[in-house]
């Protein structure tokens, strides 16, 4: 009995250690918080009609995007900056890899919702937009006009690729460590456009709180608030703006936002967007 039940404890040991050492095992591959440089190329499953691409020549055969210029793309894996099931299939991954995942429609662009298809006043509608398939702004939602009879129109406002899986085909370029390229990528990603950007770190001076002495103080009394003047280090993001920036639609209504972002994923203490003016 003995015998076995010390070999019981030996098994239970290894088992143990076993479980140790595997955690104690560094991840390798790709992980959240890396930059990266993503080739790929999007299809839904069931039509296979193209959702995405970085490919030019894809693009041209398709015959999209005429005034957009493609290439690869900059993200940060962890920052849902494409679909979670291409992100958890790249995780883990090498440099140079490629892979091809399905995103299921729930993921997607959702499930198709008969309730989202409606009749409406087709004075709601500018006259210009009163055919099938016209795409129209009702009350605040985007949809597509399915037939007019009379004065009565249905319009589909659920997603043109709501209830389609895509099937996504991707290859793994590079990692991306300048930090400088990392902030155009960012801005490439969320503008469309390329900028010219440069960091700075400049001394400034902040007050601080000092903590006080508690020795010096009495039981009952209060402290005084006291600050000090401290020098300390910031860094800053510029960003050269142009006209194209200024009138850029995504920049208008989400610069908030995107700085928010810059300003995260890349550390600075504050981004300025700086005009020339002659020169």
């Amino acid at each position: 009995m003995s015998n076995d039940s010390e070999a019981e404890e030996a098994d239970v040991d290894d088992v143990e250690a076993e479980a140790s050492d595997t955690a104690d095992e560094e991840p390798t591959g790709l992980q959240n918080g890396d930059f990266i440089e993503l080739d790929y190329t999007a299809w839904t499953v069931e039509s296979d009609q193209l959702v995405d691409t970085t490919d030019p020549e894809v693009a041209d055969e398709e015959g999209v995007g005429e005034e957009q210029e493609f290439g690869p793309r900059t993200i940060v894996l962890g920052k849902g900056h494409i679909f979670e099931t291409v992100e958890d299939d790249i995780l883990g991954a090498e440099i140079g890899d490629s892979g091809s995942v399905v995103v299921p429609a729930s993921e997607a662009f959702g499930e198709y919702d008969e309730d989202e298809v409606q009749t409406v006043s087709a004075n709601k509608i500018p006259e210009d937009d009163r055919y099938p398939g016209a795409h129209v702004d009702i009350d605040g939602e985007h949809g597509h006009v399915e037939t007019i009879i009379g004065g009565r129109a249905r319009v589909d406002f659920n997603h043109p690729l709501a209830g389609e899986d895509i099937e996504y085909n991707y290859e793994i370029l590079r990692e991306i460590d300048d930090r400088e390229e990392k902030a155009q990528g960012l801005i490439q990603m969320f503008l469309d456009m390329e900028l010219e950007v440069w960091f700075e770190t400049e001394t400034v001076e902040e007050e601080q709180l000092v903590e006080p002495d508690e020795d010096e103080l009495d039981e009952d009394e209060e402290p005084e608030p006291e600050t000090e003047t401290v020098e300390v280090e910031e860094e800053t993001l510029y960003i050269e703006a142009t006209p194209q920036l200024t009138m850029n639609q995504q920049w208008m209504m989400g610069k908030q936002q995107i700085a928010q972002e810059l300003t995260q994923q890349l550390g600075v203490d504050r981004i300025i967007v700086q005009e020339e003016i002659g020169g």
